[in-house]
């Protein structure tokens, strides 16, 4: 096995293991926030915050989404 690797398919793996890291540190940081944390669902609860959580996850899923197109964009 070849030890050397093409700069550009270096870049290219890295590029796709942060690209899964941050999806997945989005998705595991949500679902622990909604349920661990029981933001998703209001018992008993006053409704903002449920809102307030929703709010916060869809906003910081449009940054994720817009920094991967950006990084994905500078091929």
């Amino acid at each position: 096995m070849q030890r050397n690797w093409d700069p550009e398919v270096k870049r290219f793996f890295v590029k796709i293991l942060n690209s899964i890291s941050l999806v997945l540190l989005w998705i595991m940081s949500s679902a622990t926030a909604g349920i661990y944390f029981q933001l998703g669902y209001s018992n008993g609860k006053p409704i903002i915050f449920t809102i307030l959580f929703y709010t916060v996850m869809v906003l910081a899923l449009i940054l994720l989404i817009r920094h991967l197109y950006k990084l994905w964009s500078k091929m």
